[in-house]
């Protein structure tokens, strides 16, 4: 038996796409600005806050430094493949996966933008979360890592497509 997908009209399906595109968008500007807000404020001057401070740190790498000494047109280049590929990705999946997968798809792709916008210009990421036993991060990285996590639940639950097949045991 096969359940249905979850297809959407093709103008409901711009309408989607835009949105999830939008909230990416409003994901990767509210990182780019608690980035700038960081760069001005915490130089010299960390803030503590329990098991979470805000201290600023850079990162020519990728996650955890990974290739911190290669050349940094190299990283923005990769980081722009993947980041693209993500897009479309958002694109194809939008109109007929379930509103989770939109969702959390467009907060993987808020967040890598985030990164790439920011890195674009010198080589390297801002970097403003600490927690003493953590490597420094970002709130784009949260949204590219809690977002794979899920992206990664939801894919064995439910495909991309939004569609389920099941074999019934005349098929077999």
């Amino acid at each position: 038996m096969t359940v249905p997908t979850t297809a959407v009209a093709p103008s409901g399906a711009l309408k989607r796409r835009t949105g999830l595109l939008a909230l990416a968008a409003v994901l990767a500007g509210t990182d780019l600005a608690i980035k700038t807000w960081a760069e001005r404020a915490l130089p010299g001057s960390p803030v503590e806050g329990g098991p979470l401070d805000l201290k600023l740190a850079f990162n020519s790498g990728v996650a955890f430094s990974f290739a911190a000494d290669a050349p940094a047109w190299t990283v923005v280049a990769v980081t722009a493949l993947i980041t693209t590929a993500v897009a479309v990705v958002l694109w194809r999946t939008a109109a007929t996966s379930r509103r989770p997968w939109g969702i959390v798809l467009a907060a993987v792709l808020g967040g890598a933008l985030a990164n790439l916008i920011d890195r674009a210009p010198d080589g390297r990421v801002t970097d403003y979360l600490h927690t003493g036993w953590w490597p420094t991060f970002n709130l784009a990285d949260v949204f590219i890592v809690v977002g794979g996590l899920l992206l990664a639940l939801s894919w064995r639950e439910n495909p991309p497509g939004g569609r389920t097949e099941r074999i019934s045991p005349a098929q077999q």
